[in-house]
């Protein structure tokens, strides 16, 4: 259950004006159980992390959970796997004020948030299995 406070964090989210496979690619997200907003949601799908020290942290750490986990990853030598910038875009990204609301979550539970935003459920399945302890609803 979540604290009082942060629900708006998470829900809620912009009016902007969506096209339906947005609204669709959204609404599948929320049936994964995904909890972060529409507007960070698109944030994460439109923006590249950036090539710093701090982002190749985070992707290292999404990339020793996806092995923990027995997730196959699609990264080359020239691009990491999206599932992979979608968690270190999660995890760099910081609200106006320079707050990072998503640093409330564990780094398992903002992959499995990165899984669902790929929409891949397979993988998220492996990860719920892997880290049996982490709550993911």
């Amino acid at each position: 259950m979540m604290r009082e406070g942060i629900e708006d964090i998470y829900e809620g989210g912009s009016h902007m004006n969506r096209t339906e496979n947005d609204l669709n690619a959204y609404d599948k997200y929320r049936e994964l159980g995904g909890i972060i907003n529409k507007a960070d949601y698109e944030s994460a799908l439109n923006r590249e992390p950036e090539s710093d020290h701090k982002n190749r942290q985070y992707m290292k750490a999404a990339e020793n959970i996806a092995e923990f986990a027995g997730i196959p990853l699609k990264s080359t030598e020239d691009d990491a796997d999206p599932r992979i910038k979608r968690f270190a875009i999660l995890r760099s990204y910081q609200k106006p004020g320079g707050t990072n609301h998503h640093g409330q979550m564990n780094d398992q539970r903002l992959f499995a948030e990165a899984l669902r935003i790929q929409g891949d459920n397979d993988a998220l399945e492996k990860l719920i299995k892997a880290y049996p302890n982490i709550n993911f609803d």
